[in-house]
């Protein structure tokens, strides 16, 4: 393999055994022996599921490599193989380099060693050796921030603590290439934010980083190169970073506009029971954000489209240029007149607070509902950075002062933005520079 390349994976396969009834495994074990002695025809009795077929690529040494696709579609199986830490099925992989991954939350940890031991227990699998370890030690306590629970078993850690003090001992030890998996969304907004700085640093580096994740914001914003995946195999390999996630976003929104009923423009209906409404209010998720919904359900928010200002639905552009202005359509199903309702929206990062947010009555419009269906409609522009970001929607009455929650939805749907450049926080406002001389 050449020097410059990091990792090189070659037509790699990887079938898994799917068994319907743990006796099915003993069967297995035993029958096609007897069979063989026998000379009885073979009988498996297990299904076929390939995880990966024929995957092929390179990494050169200091890329940074986004992985995309849905659930089930390959990614962690992959890392896992490139690890080491499973066996694909058939094909060839080579890694040039020490590799630290993070795959899932604790991997390597042992739940009755305390945080200090577990810091030498993987230093020492990845292959460093005890003063070396001592050197990184102030290092990694100050990254993980868990304080005196350092010395308190793992067993007892948040899922929190668990992802700061993994990531803190994998990033630390300045690996030749870091792998991670999904691992970060764990972490509370700050400390994914010290994470994104340290992968930046390791970057700079030289460090070849392989990032599997379901926010395209990431990858927009720190990948170089994307792979996506799907059923198993290599959709897109492209340098196009921008390309690679619009081919992801639109199967995405393909899928979800199937599968949700309720993301599809909606008809004019007569009217609505309050069991109705309570109904659409309990069965109508977005699975896909994990969202929570809640409320009396006298009136139920029933959709949200959004729009660009030429007409085009983001099923159609998925991704958003940063400060162009966005229509947001909402499709309100009342089960009688409300008077006083407010409609509020707010975007937020993964596990953080509202960034922004507005409603009618901060905009000086009063909002009566009648009975049936209605279309409220807000139109603004987001100078936001390059980010992935969850949309938040609440339906309220605040009829003679007293308030009622009516529904509220969190988080509703995702938005992606970029940007033509990369810049620091949440608002996109790049600067024009002047050098003046004196």
């Amino acid at each position: 393999m050449s020097s410059d390349i990091a990792i090189k994976v070659e037509g790699i396969h990887k079938c898994f055994h799917i068994y319907e009834e743990p006796r099915d495994r003993f069967k297995q074990f035993i029958f096609p022996l007897t069979q063989s002695l026998l000379r009885l025809e073979r009988k498996n009795y297990y299904r076929e599921f390939w995880a990966l077929q024929d995957v092929s690529f390179e990494v050169r040494k200091g890329e940074i490599i986004g992985i995309i696709g849905r659930n089930g579609a390959g990614k962690s199986t992959l890392l896992q193989i490139i690890c080491g830490t499973l066996n694909s099925t058939s094909g060839t992989t080579q890694v040039n380099g020490r590799v630290a991954a993070l795959l899932e939350l604790g991997a390597g940890f042992n739940p009755e060693f305390s945080g200090r031991e577990n810091i030498y227990l993987n230093g020492s699998i990845l292959g460093l050796t005890k003063e070396e370890i001592d050197t990184r030690y102030d290092e990694i306590i100050d990254f993980a921030d868990i304080g005196s629970f350092i010395e308190q078993p793992v067993k007892t850690y948040s899922s929190g603590m668990y992802v700061r003090l993994a990531f803190a001992v994998q990033a630390c030890i300045e690996p030749d290439i870091l792998i991670v998996d999904e691992a970060l969304a764990v972490g509370d907004i700050g400390f994914q934010y010290k994470c994104f700085k340290r992968i930046e640093k390791l970057r700079d580096r030289g460090t070849t980083i392989l990032m599997v994740t379901h926010s395209t914001g990431s990858i927009l914003e720190y990948a170089n190169r994307c792979l996506v995946i799907d059923n198993g195999r290599v959709i897109t390999d492209t340098e196009d970073v921008l390309s690679a996630v619009l081919t992801y976003e639109k199967g995405m929104v393909t899928t979800q506009a199937k599968s949700n009923p309720s993301s599809a423009p909606h008809e004019s209906t007569g009217s609505y029971s309050l069991e109705q409404l309570k109904h659409f209010q309990a069965s109508e998720l977005n699975n896909e954000t994990g969202e929570k919904r809640f409320g009396s359900a006298r009136a139920i928010i029933k959709s949200l489209d959004v729009f660009r200002m030429d007409g085009s639905n983001l099923s159609e552009r998925p991704i958003i240029k940063s400060g162009e202005e966005l229509r947001f359509s909402f499709v309100i199903a009342s089960s009688e007149e409300i008077e006083d309702v407010a409609l509020g929206i707010s975007l937020s990062k993964a596990q953080g607070g509202d960034i922004w947010g507005d409603n009618n009555l901060s905009a000086g419009t009063v909002i009566k509902l009648r009975k049936g269906q209605s279309r409220i409609e807000y139109v603004v522009r987001l100078p936001l950075s390059a980010s992935e970001y969850l949309v938040h929607c609440g339906l309220s009455c605040t009829h003679l002062g007293k308030r009622e929650e009516l529904d509220q939805r969190r988080p509703m749907q995702r938005l992606r933005f970029w940007t033509p450049r990369e810049q620091v926080g949440f608002v996109y406002s790049p600067i024009t520079v002047k050098v003046i001389d004196a």
